[in-house]
């Protein structure tokens, strides 16, 4: 009796496409019969959409038509093309992309979009390629051959038989059309291969130190590689201060990822901090490292992206969107400085990189290490309820002390001086001393530009962005004022707009003025400063810190930029200007993020053999973080800062939403706002959640755009998410127009 016949499976004749629009839906097309079996689940597909055509991105193949669903078949299109014979989007990447988008309430498509290189859809974007010769015969006969024909066959069997056709052009000191002759008589083949841009072009790499480890970092990474070589997910907090090694711990861990097999991801909050991480991985592992972040240019982004999905980089690192590189068999997740706000995208799809990375360890089953000297306060809150696995480095390397902090009462320099003054008497002698012994300074201002805004006196009006309730900075390098949220800029003015006044006042320092101010003081001294503003060209960031690290610069002046990451061992002494900056936000985590900003950047200072110092400059020497930063206590400004938390019900004791409608029309922002506060209403019938607004966001207008806020706080998670989901679907079908709201599930500021 012959066995019974394989079921053969009918080839799909739609598929199911999610497309890079704010819809949280998919699309159903017919697949074309010349298509059938070509389509594979995360392959990009050009469809129409409406009048025009999307590249969209197939997340679901169907034989017939879902029963579940009715459908009109005569208006279900087809698909134009199939942009992928090989999907650019893993299993693995479709399904992260999915949780990501469904946990921040956020449109799939986007997420998945968001998941690519930028400008992979763009055709210009392609593989660069170049011609090469091959020498087919190891040992040509010499008869007949040219002159010229003979030093070509010499060139190449003298340099292993094959070259690029350019260099055996310059080399052999010839044209073409030698080497097409002996292509013809087939002696010679001349191909075309792929050139992979490298990030790092022809950089120097440091040096590598054989150290061992002190017993914290050894008990650290026994941890870490025992978890690793589990295959099973679990997520470490590594606390460990500012110069306690965590660095070499998490290269150390990679090392091993690497050799059980499996791969690594490593996160950094800053594009500042890829550069120096990416010369000392690359040191360590060669090319099997790969860079992914936003300074690098369209083509070498898709290259090092191409590397990662062929298999040809095991390791990869780059900032937030980096943690969707498509790696197979992830054993290792690395967020360094995981506290930072940079891993939050800020603009939709919204989502947090930390959070992210966590589930992608998940996933993979997988070991995750979120590092930091100040951990975010979930954090330490997760490892302190068993949630994450704690792991401690109290100490610095060598035995060296942390910098001893002194807070500077600006209130008693105004007192003495008369006058506000941006350096005090004190920071400024200890510039003077630091620089007469040959040691290093940084100066950290978290403010760009050269004067905070520009008031007349005469009739006191500020100069405010034509499209932003907020006032404009003036950047003197330019003679602009510039808002720094849309980037509109115009001349500064001569005279007030408002009543012709010529009594112009230009307040407050940003990090240009701070740079003339200290170069008036210091002509002898090297200054650079480091902003956006400065850094905006690819590779001046790595010119400017390697220079410094070289002794080739004694000052930076800077914005958070220069407050992480960094290990400068010739700077003794770090300023902070204006620390009261970010004390004044109205947002729940403004105490936190101000004694992280002063710890992280104290970090930088005495990290070699010399004793270092920090001076901060405070009008508000009493405030608790100032006081807990000072003496780069962790502990005792968790406990002080988690007893605010609880008796507010803020995080980590509730779970926020906040939920902004955005329109160039106060009245239709509004309208929006009110049919949506009225279906949250409607769903928040247990009263698990607290609804506040709708109200003006801090922010009132920015882009041209009114803002009106709703905040969504819930006992639990579960409660959160359900109670949005019902509003948002009742709040559609009442009307409100959908594009305009835009939900962020656990925000990290209020603004």
């Amino acid at each position: 009796m012959s066995p019974p016949a394989a079921k053969i499976s009918p080839l799909p004749n739609y598929v199911e496409a999610v497309l890079p629009v704010p819809l949280r839906r998919s699309f159903t097309y017919r697949i074309p019969e010349t298509m059938r079996g070509a389509i594979r689940l995360g392959a990009r597909l050009k469809v129409p959409f409406g009048k025009r055509s999307l590249t969209g991105y197939a997340v679901e193949l169907h034989a017939d038509l879902p029963t579940d669903i009715e459908f009109d078949e005569s208006k279900i299109k087809e698909i134009i093309e199939v942009s992928d014979d090989e999907p650019l989007i893993t299993p693995e990447i479709l399904k992260l992309t999915q949780w990501t988008a469904d946990y921040y309430a956020s449109f799939w498509g986007e997420m998945l979009k968001a998941s690519l290189p930028a400008g992979i859809n763009n055709e210009k974007v392609r593989p660069k390629r170049r011609k090469a010769v091959r020498l087919l015969l190891a040992s040509p006969d010499a008869k007949p051959f040219s002159e010229q024909q003979q030093k070509i066959l010499d060139l190449l069997t003298a340099n292993g038989g094959e070259m690029l056709f350019t260099d055996v052009i310059e080399q052999a000191d010839t044209n073409a059309s030698p080497i097409n002759t002996l292509v013809k008589r087939g002696l010679l083949e001349i191909y075309v291969e792929d050139v992979m841009r490298d990030p790092l072009g022809k950089a120097d790499f440091p040096a590598l130190d054989d150290f061992t480890l002190t017993d914290d970092q050894q008990t650290a990474l026994d941890q870490i590689t025992t978890a690793v070589a589990g295959d099973a997910f679990k997520a470490f907090l590594l606390h460990g201060v500012t110069g306690s090694g965590k660095t070499e711990v998490y290269i150390r861990a990679m090392r091993f990822a690497l050799d059980a097999g499996r791969s690594a991801m490593m996160l950094v909050p800053e594009i500042a901090l890829t550069p120096v991480f990416s010369r000392r991985l690359r040191a360590v592992f060669g090319s099997d490292v790969a860079i992914l972040h936003s300074n690098l240019s369209t083509g070498e982004r898709y290259d090092e992206w191409r590397r990662i999905r062929r298999g040809d980089a095991r390791i990869a690192i780059g900032t937030r969107s980096a943690v969707f590189a498509p790696l197979e068999n992830i054993g290792l997740v690395i967020v360094d400085e995981e506290h930072d706000p940079s891993y939050r995208q800020h603009e939709s799809p919204f989502y947090n990189a930390r959070d992210v990375a966590v589930m992608r360890a998940s996933f993979a089953a997988a070991i995750v290490v979120l590092g930091s000297a100040t951990p975010a306060m979930e954090s330490f809150y997760n490892a302190q309820s068993g949630k994450y696995t704690y792991l401690s480095l109290p100490e610095r390397i060598g035995g060296r002390g942390l910098a001893e902090a002194n807070l500077i009462d600006m209130r008693k320099v105004f007192k003495i001086a008369g006058k506000d003054l941006a350096l005090s008497p004190e920071l400024i002698d200890a510039i003077r001393e630091t620089f007469a012994k040959g040691e290093q300074v940084i100066i950290l201002l978290n403010r760009r530009g050269f004067s905070q805004f520009v008031l007349c006196r005469t009739c006191g009006e500020t100069m405010k962005c034509k499209n932003c309730d907020i006032t404009l900075t003036f950047h003197r390098g330019t003679d602009n004022l510039v808002c720094h949220y849309c980037n509109y800029r115009e001349k500064s003015p001569s005279a007030c707009p408002h009543c012709e006044s010529m009594y112009l006042y230009f307040v407050g320092e940003g990090t240009e003025k701070l740079e003339h101010i200290l170069a008036r003081f210091f002509p002898q001294m090297r200054i650079a400063r480091v902003d956006r503003d400065t850094m905006a060209h690819k590779g001046e960031m790595e010119n400017v810190l390697l220079k410094f690290a070289s002794g080739g610069l004694d000052m930076l002046v800077g914005t958070q930029m220069i407050a992480k990451g960094h290990d400068f061992p010739n700077v003794t002494l770090v300023g902070v200007i204006s620390v009261d900056i970010g004390l004044g936000l109205p947002d729940l985590r403004s105490a936190e993020r101000t004694f992280q900003l002063i710890t992280q950047v104290a970090g930088r200072s005495g990290r070699g053999k010399k004793a270092g110092r920090v001076l901060i400059q405070t009008y508000y020497p009493e405030h608790y973080a100032l006081r807990f930063a000072k003496e780069q206590d962790y502990d005792g400004f968790y406990k002080e800062e988690i007893k605010f938390r609880q008796r507010l019900g803020y995080p980590p004791f509730s779970v926020l939403a906040s939920i902004m409608i955005k329109h160039r029309v106060h009245a239709r922002a509004m309208q929006n706002a009110s049919i949506l506060r009225r279906s949250l209403d409607a769903a928040n019938i247990a009263k698990h959640c607290r609804i506040l607004g709708p109200a003006p966001a801090s922010l009132a207008r920015l882009k041209n755009e009114y803002r009106i806020q709703i905040i969504l706080k819930g006992a639990t998670r579960r409660a959160l998410r359900e109670t949005l989901q019902i509003a948002l679907a009742d709040a559609e079908s009442q009307g409100c127009d959908m594009h305009v709201i835009y939900v962020e599930i656990d925000p990290v500021n209020l603004m």
